[in-house]
């Protein structure tokens, strides 16, 4: 019988233009930057894209002092008007959008399946969906009865991380805007490049100088804008440990917070569920973006009576996954964002054997040059494993067994963190009472890692507080 073999299918790279080098975005304009510049390199070659203008606190205040100024004009623009704005934004999106794509997967790792077919449809629509609720704020439920709409807070400092570099600045300068409010953003620095085109793209839309304002640096200049004193807004999607650095920063500055931290999810597998359906669901759940997802189901609990079969066909499963070059559209598992990343990935996995975890991976080679991991199982997990309890923020997928709903639901909530869960069965009402128990700010069903701008997304406990998306989003950019 023949064996048929994928051929490459490139996305080429012609669709994006790369400057040698790019400053930083400050009252509709690019400017040099005072600190030291730095390089920020394609994960999957290891080779050099852009030399990248570093902020320094002066920036940041040049920046702030853009948005605070701006911050005057825009908020007091009528509603229908700040909407036109964000629809010409997401417009401009989607005629962009392959070269966005390209451009995200060349900085970030990412297969361009996942960067042209998830990222850039929902960051569109984000800007789609705020544009619609900017001239309708006083419908929100936010304010008092007689006092028209709520008011916009003033200037937001945004801190993005570097697994969804477009859609995270889409979650939150989307619903700023649409309130009113102006941005200074800090996208992380292994990841630049697109939020350094969206600032192209909002001059493109002809907005208002300094309304969104873009500055770049490591981990100094994303603190240098969660301290300004002249930030009313901060907004912070990362590790839950600079999560609780941010928090004490702001404590007591009556600066509005959210953060949206880490997480340990549960993808809960029940023995009347489709077996095919859950184990794509399994897959999408842990190695859709190479694990680099807050929510996504590293831990994966089985019901005792279907354990062998259902992992039999995970493994089945995941030799057929290929990885490597993300601009190949065949590819399903891209590179590691960075050395860094791959090396805590390595050291975890290394721990879970020591502790007595069975380690599997499915037959690949990987790339001679650039951050490979492959997709990893662990069988045999206790709940005391360290690959049970930390998040790897990588493909690495934990196993576990339960044999009642009590026990499956006492197993996913024992983690300090409380972002996400999936639920499989056939039973509607077991899907209810699981999620009205499971500590999670996002319970999906039969499915995992569907976004939709219109449904709120955020944790409990170290997993953080507050929501993006939906009506809860606008509220925290609004004086309520």
């Amino acid at each position: 019988m023949a064996i048929f073999e994928y051929a490459p299918a490139p996305e080429s790279r012609d669709v994006v233009t790369l400057r040698s080098s790019y400053g930083l975005f400050i009252n509709g304009e690019f400017v040099e930057g005072s600190g030291k510049p730095f390089k920020t390199v394609d994960p999957a070659t290891e080779e050099t894209l852009a030399e990248v203008a570093a902020a320094t606190s002066d920036d940041v205040d040049r920046a702030v002092q853009a948005a605070r100024k701006a911050f005057g004009v825009w908020s007091a623009l009528p509603g229908s008007e700040r909407a036109k704005y964000l629809f010409r934004i997401a417009r401009i999106i989607q005629e962009r959008a392959r070269e966005l794509a390209v451009l995200e997967s060349l900085d970030n790792g990412k297969p361009i399946r996942e960067s042209r077919d998830v990222d850039l449809p929902l960051v569109a629509a984000h800007f789609f969906y705020y544009a619609g609720w900017a001239d309708k704020l006083q419908y929100a439920g936010f304010g008092r009865p007689g006092q028209g709409a709520p008011k916009p807070l003033g200037v937001a400092g945004q801190v993005i991380p570097w697994n969804f570099p477009l859609l995270m600045l889409a979650w939150k300068i989307a619903p700023a805007l649409a309130c009113g409010n102006t941005v200074v953003l800090k996208p992380a620095e292994t990841t630049p490049l697109t939020a350094l085109l969206f600032a192209d793209i909002c001059r493109q839309a002809e907005l208002p100088p300094g309304v969104v304002n873009i500055v770049t640096g490591a981990g100094d200049t994303g603190a240098a804008v969660v301290a300004h004193p002249d930030v009313d807004k901060v907004a912070f999607t990362g590790s839950t440990e600079v999560g609780r650095i941010i928090a004490r920063a702001v404590a007591g500055t009556g600066k509005k917070l959210t953060l949206e931290l880490g997480g340990k999810a549960a993808n809960i597998v029940f023995d009347d569920a489709a077996i095919d359906q859950a184990v794509e669901g399994v897959v999408n759940g842990i190695f859709f973006n190479q694990g680099h997802v807050c929510c996504a189901g590293s831990r994966l609990l089985v019901q005792e009576s279907i354990h062998d079969e259902l992992l039999d066909a995970l493994k089945r499963r995941l030799a057929t996954l290929r990885v490597g070059d993300p601009l190949d559209k065949n590819t399903d598992v891209g590179a590691i964002n960075s050395a860094e990343q791959l090396a805590k990935i390595r050291r975890l996995s290394e721990i879970g054997e020591s502790e007595g975890a069975e380690r599997w991976s499915p037959a690949c080679e990987l790339p001679a040059k650039g951050f490979w991991f492959p997709p990893t199982l662990f069988t045999g997990v206790a709940q005391s494993h360290t690959v049970a309890r930390e998040e790897i923020f990588g493909p690495v997928l934990s196993v576990l067994t339960f044999r009642t709903p009590a026990e499956a639901v006492e197993k996913a909530n024992n983690t300090p963190y409380g972002l996400s869960a999936g639920v499989w069965t056939e039973k509607g009402s077991r899907i209810l009472w699981m999620a009205e128990r499971l500590r999670a700010g996002v319970v999906w069903a039969n499915t995992f890692n569907k976004f939709d701008p219109a449904s709120p997304f955020g944790g409990y406990k170290e997993s953080g507080f507050g929501r993006e998306g939906g009506l809860h989003g606008l509220e925290a950019y609004l004086d309520v």
